[in-house]
């Protein structure tokens, strides 16, 4: 299938675009949100930038969409509606902002466009009315067991730590830096330090590094740190799982359901989290027992070939599935894994 994209989601579509279809990403002179394309990143051939004003509508199979903006955008590059006569999806990939639990999802009660949840939390959260929501699960490119936990630091991967705040536990941090140095990675980590009131020799902010180097990085901390209050799933801590790193959490969102037991600590107990945390800094061999006890969760649930294997079921039952059926028979096909059904 020929496949047209935004990139939005630089960690999601890494993943996505790694299947087996022609992906079709729009790029602009000046890149920008809605027209980044691959922006250098090393993905398979499949994944094409193109012109919008140049692509010929006919060859394009479906639309993921990932923003409510991009369902007039495509109707007008395309002369097609997605959901109508062009098929379609919407990617939700945020918890819902504002009037929480009562935000109703912008696609909320639309019959022609399935929304696409990337956690069950997600799922749960947003008041999607009557519309068709399914989930499929995240799933991460394995960078290996790069962990050697060789630095008595907590590793922490946070994008606009001073901006977002309290919804990604910024102001846990300093409690955090009492228990063991910190490593933050991400964008716009500059002047953390300052603005969290943590001293320098406690916090290392470095940055928004390239893939393979942050996991290098990453993974000679001793232990992943978590402390996203609001956020859906952030990828980074399914790839420090991914690395064999231990984990300790705040027992929020996804979280739960993505750390077991035993790869560290989940709890909304901060007292609890810091005694784990410096049990695991004063303990290599026990750091490195539950970090591959992480490891082999995160290959479990969020391995590359299964959610790539969910999303081959959905967009070609999406495809298959003509667009007179009605609501009925859409659900009925992209709310029932096909293992489930007596089909091939």
């Amino acid at each position: 299938m020929r496949i047209l994209l935004w990139h939005v989601h630089g960690s999601w579509t890494d993943a996505f675009v790694r299947g087996r279809h022609e992906y079709l990403l729009p790029v602009l002179p000046e890149a920008g949100p809605w027209g980044l394309g691959r922006a250098g990143r090393d993905w398979p051939d499949s994944a094409r930038e193109v012109t919008l004003a140049d692509l010929d509508a006919d060859h394009v199979d479906a639309v993921v969409l990932q923003r409510p903006e991009e369902i007039a955008v495509a109707a007008r590059a395309l002369g097609r509606q997605p959901g109508a006569d062009l098929p379609a999806l919407y990617v939700e990939h945020n918890t819902p902002k504002g009037d929480f639990p009562f935000s109703r999802h912008p696609l909320a009660d639309r019959s022609d466009i399935p929304v696409v949840h990337v956690t069950h939390f997600n799922r749960l959260a947003w008041d999607c009315g009557s519309a068709p929501t399914l989930v499929i699960e995240h799933g991460i490119p394995d960078p290996g067991q790069l962990y050697s936990g060789e630095l008595p630091e907590l590793g922490v991967v946070i994008n606009e730590p001073v901006r977002r705040g309290r919804v990604t536990g910024t102001d846990l941090l300093p409690v955090f830096a009492s228990v063991a140095p910190l490593q933050v990675f991400g964008m716009k980590t500059e002047g953390l330090a300052a603005v969290a009131g943590i001293e320098k020799s406690r916090l290392t902010a470095r940055g928004d590094l390239q893939t393979r180097e942050l996991h290098r990085e990453l993974a000679r901390c001793r232990v992943y740190l978590h402390p996203m209050r609001w956020t859906s799933l952030g990828l980074s801590l399914l790839e420090a799982m991914h690395l064999g790193m231990p984990v300790v959490a705040l027992a929020t969102t996804e979280a739960p359901r993505a750390v077991p037991p035993e790869a560290g600590a989940v709890s909304a107990d901060v007292d609890e989290l810091l005694r784990c945390a410096r049990r695991l800094v004063a303990n290599p061999e026990e750091a490195r027992r539950r970090g591959a006890a992480a490891r082999e969760a995160a290959l479990a649930r969020y391995g590359l070939g299964r959610f790539l294997d969910r999303w081959d079921e959905i967009l070609w039952d999406l495809h298959t599935t003509p667009r007179h059926t009605g609501t009925e028979r859409l659900e009925e096909k992209i709310l029932i894994p096909r293992r489930e059904r007596n089909t091939p």
